[in-house]
């Protein structure tokens, strides 16, 4: 298990990345619009300073998170909602979620051992709580990164969201109403250093393969497997990388082939 202070330092890290992405836009370039169907940069930067917003709820206030679940008038909208809330000029919204960001962290830092929050959907320990925040934060920067034309680098931080990526292989199922497997998937992938990032069981007759990278554009949803080097060989591993998603509630649109090949890339023949 990665030590709680250890994810708090990565989240920093790649919070302080996006951050540096946005911070000396021009304002005009905030409208800038995203993969995410109506979301600009604004949003984006908006909703995950209102994410920062409800899980600090959740890690201090369970109450108050709560009713703000049972306040909410459109459940379907609630993402949507959230992020048109926070929306802000560019320098008070960039206000906004460097204070609230430091403020989560200092709540999960807070938390007591053991302590489960509450989530949509489901509890959380402090530190699953710090790798879903990282792996938002990194998605949503590939968003605003994709808006600018900008590529980034991989970094080692990309092992949190590989992480929760292969222990979401029943949850990626059951959220697209399948029924959940039992047979486990090894997944083997490339580092960005270069080394070898495994989970699941070494006897696993399924498998994936392929570029750390690209697994984590997959399981968050920003890319079609078509666009991809992952490999999934037996056919539970195959099936996944169809439905694979390593984050908390409905799905959502399946990113559109950028290739143009709707085909498997990567499938076992």
């Amino acid at each position: 298990m990665v030590d709680l202070a250890v994810l708090l330092t990565d989240l920093a890290a790649e919070s302080t990345q996006l951050d540096a992405l946005v911070a000396a836009l021009p304002d005009a370039e905030w409208d800038q619009p995203t993969p995410a169907a109506g979301w600009t940069v604004a949003h984006q930067i908006a909703h995950l300073a209102w994410t920062d917003h409800v899980a600090h709820l959740a890690a201090t206030d369970p109450e108050a998170f709560h009713a703000s679940v049972a306040a909410t008038p459109d459940p379907a909208r609630l993402v949507d909602a959230g992020a048109e809330a926070f929306l802000a000029r560019p320098d008070a919204l960039l206000s906004r979620w460097r204070v609230g960001r430091s403020t989560l962290a200092a709540s999960l830092a807070a938390a007591p051992a053991g302590q489960k929050l509450p989530w949509y959907g489901t509890r959380m320990s402090p530190a699953s709580m710090a790798t879903a925040r990282i792996m938002e934060t990194w998605a949503h920067g590939e968003d605003v990164a994709d808006a600018l034309g900008v590529t980034r680098p991989a970094t080692a931080r990309l092992r949190h969201i590989a992480y929760l990526g292969a222990r979401t292989v029943g949850h990626s199922f059951a959220a697209h109403g399948r029924a959940v497997p039992t047979a486990s998937v090894r997944v083997e992938l490339l580092a960005p250093a270069g080394d070898t990032w495994a989970f699941g069981p070494p006897d696993a007759a399924d498998r994936v393969t392929g570029p750390a990278r690209d697994f984590c554009l997959l399981v968050t949803r920003r890319r079609h497997r078509a666009d991809t080097a992952l490999a999934a060989d037996g056919p539970v591993a195959d099936a996944w990388l169809d439905v694979a998603q390593a984050f908390a509630g409905p799905p959502g649109p399946a990113p559109a082939p950028r290739s143009g090949d709707s085909g498997r890339a990567g499938a076992a023949a």
